[in-house]
């Protein structure tokens, strides 16, 4: 602002209260203030006067105070918050939270409160279901998850959940009816729009979901045993890999959060103006998500860490068969400081609840896993509601090329894994293998001396390596597919039926002289069934036509010790992920998807979970 003079004692910036002058500042002013005036006339009218230059210089001298002072704040605030967290470590403080406590009584008062574990504005109030299992005490959520609360579905409605071990009754799980899916998408959209979600920048985004990934990994051993009880995984491979990577992409992708970034865009000018083009990613909104019973956690994972990393909210609905394990991730999720209704879990079925979200106008992206054909009616629902943005990832018929001059030993040990991995029901499995006719003999009794040696038993142990199908009526599906498979004139080697002990345990299973117009070359079995057929030496081109001759397309494998061979197939299978000299080898990293059939979009993707906005400005002069 411009100054000006009111006689000799005092000069009044326009902007600031009159300031003061002692005695030596007003005989400096009055010597100075008539020099100015005469010579006013011969300075030129854009060269600033001594006010100016005095106003300038007091307006640097108070922001230099102002940076000082909030330095010194800064300093403060973090030397208390390390002070505090050396007296006791389990206070979890911030730097805000000294802004936001004005007092030190109001700060210790915060300080005690946290410690006492009062912080949070409502406890959070679960109704366990506790079971003393695998030497520990297992205490498991089995209502809703609405909003921040676990609530009963509408009516009381619950169901029964399976041990597929022993067939006995887990629990009664809430059944989730319309009015449940409306509150949720409520619940979620509010946390979005109005919500501190919406506002919380990336950085702190990305803090809580380290938090939920540690409070994951301190019930580790807890989750794997309700994954075990609640799927028939075997305990040691849930507490590896269901749960174990599960951590992992929670971890992964709340290190993206604030990597989420636009680009700028250089465009043909239209001159004289200029123009500044640049995109921003940003979430979607509220997504649904819909995951299928062979990894009920970490399918879970898979898409949820995307979706809470860009910064949606989500509504999800775990499989009817296998509820537990999402309902405790609730819990631990509510417990690492997520915001109320940024996560809602809905067990029930497919046909309502899934239903009610495909077609739900709220709802801006769905995600699912599951079979092809749901995929489609999905797809169809999800482009008349409202055209939501969909991720499908589908059934499979992943083939498997082993050629005669791969490692033996390498190739029946993976090969056997490409099948029986998780009790087969695994999406990539490898649904049928392809021998070279000069190795198919020798490989085929490798095979059957491997499966003699599997132990079949209850999942909790730890010597078990094939534990019980996920549930009765997927049980009954396999015993009907090896019936096909005999009446069709494949050679049945071992397997085929079902274990006579009580549960839902199926013999891992070995089908050789299969031909491709077959039923079990053709469908998927998701269980413990090897297909195998053979090719003929040397005829890469005619097994590449064999193997790619079906309408899925999520995963493929081959095994050879010819680099330029594994190029030459790799190249040319039809599928989203290829295998070479491995197989089940996936990543948190990278991104998963299918082609043809088996679906669209990636889960573990940095993509499906956010929309591009362009921005386009004019640059004044």
């Amino acid at each position: 602002c411009p100054s000006r003079y009111h006689g000799e004692q005092s000069f009044q910036p326009l902007c600031s209260s009159t300031l003061e002058l002692t005695s030596p500042q007003t005989s400096g002013t009055s010597a100075v203030l008539p020099f100015s005036k005469q010579n006013s006339k011969h300075t030129c009218l854009n060269l600033p006067t001594t006010s100016d230059f005095i106003e300038l210089f007091l307006s640097l001298l108070f922001l230099v105070w102002v940076l000082l002072l909030f330095y010194c704040i800064l300093l403060f605030s973090v030397k208390l918050v390390e002070e505090v967290k050396l007296c006791a470590s389990s206070c979890q403080l911030q730097n805000e939270d000294v802004y936001m406590n004005t007092t030190f009584q109001d700060f210790m008062q915060m300080c005690v409160r946290k410690l006492r574990g009062e912080d949070n504005d409502e406890e959070l109030i679960v109704d366990y279901v506790e079971k003393e299992i695998n030497k520990m005490t297992v205490m498991m959520p089995h209502q809703l998850f609405i909003k921040g609360e676990f609530v009963d579905a509408e009516g009381g409605k619950t169901y029964k959940t399976i041990n597929p071990t022993d067939g006995t009754v887990i629990c009664d799980v809430s059944l989730a009816q319309t009015s449940d899916v409306n509150k949720a998408v409520a619940a979620a959209k509010e946390a979005f729009e109005e919500g501190e979600w919406g506002k919380m920048n990336p950085r702190d985004r990305g803090r809580l979901i380290y938090k939920l990934a540690d409070l994951m990994e301190q019930h580790q051993e807890e989750l794997a045993t309700i994954e075990a009880i609640d799927s028939g995984a075997v305990y040691t491979l849930a507490l590896k890999t269901h749960v174990g990577m599960s951590i992992q992409t929670f971890r992964y992708f709340a290190g993206w959060c604030d990597k989420i970034q636009g680009s700028t865009i250089p465009i043909n000018q239209a001159r004289p103006n200029r123009n500044l083009t640049f995109t921003k990613k940003e979430p979607i909104g509220v997504c649904a998500i819909v995951i299928p019973w062979n990894y009920p956690l970490m399918m879970l994972a898979w898409k949820a860490a995307a979706c809470l990393a860009a910064g949606n909210t989500m509504v999800l609905k775990p499989a009817q068969v296998t509820p537990l394990t999402a309902l405790k991730f609730a819990e631990l999720a509510a417990k690492a400081g997520l915001p109320k209704g940024v996560i809602n879990i809905l067990p029930g079925s497919g046909a309502l609840v899934g239903q009610c979200l495909s077609d739900h106008p709220d709802v801006r992206k769905l995600g699912f896993t599951g079979s092809t054909e749901v995929g489609k009616h999905i797809m169809k629902s999800c482009a008349v509601s409202n055209i939501k943005k969909v991720s499908l990832e589908l059934g499979g018929k992943s083939p498997l090329i082993i050629c005669s001059d791969c490692d033996m030993d390498k190739a029946v040990r993976m090969g056997m894994s490409s099948v029986f991995f998780n009790k087969g029901e695994n999406c990539i499995a490898a649904g049928r293998l392809f021998v070279e006719d000069s190795i198919h003999d020798q490989f085929l009794v490798k095979v059957v001396e491997e499966v003699k040696k599997m132990k079949i038993g209850d999942p909790l142990d730890r010597s078990t390596d094939h534990g019980p199908q996920n549930h009765k009526a997927h049980l009954d599906k396999l015993v009907e597919y090896c019936q096909i498979g005999v009446k069709e004139g494949a050679t049945l080697v071992c397997g085929g039926k079902q274990v006579q002990r009580p549960g839902f345990f199926f013999e891992p299973t070995v089908f050789t002289d299969v031909q491709d117009h077959m039923y079990i070359a053709k469908e998927e079995s998701f269980g413990p069934v090897m297909i195998i057929s053979k090719f003929k030496s040397g005829d890469v081109d005619d097994v590449l036509r064999r193997a790619n001759a079906t309408e899925y397309g999520l995963a493929s494998g081959v095994f050879t010790q010819d680099i330029s061979k594994a190029l030459y197939i790799s190249e040319r299978l039809e599928a989203g992920t290829v295998f070479v000299n491995t197989y089940n080898k996936t990543d948190v990293a990278a991104p998963f998807g299918g082609f043809k059939q088996s679906g669209f979009g990636k889960d573990l993707g940095k993509k499906d979970y956010i929309k591009k906005k362009s921005w386009n400005r004019m640059i004044d002069k």
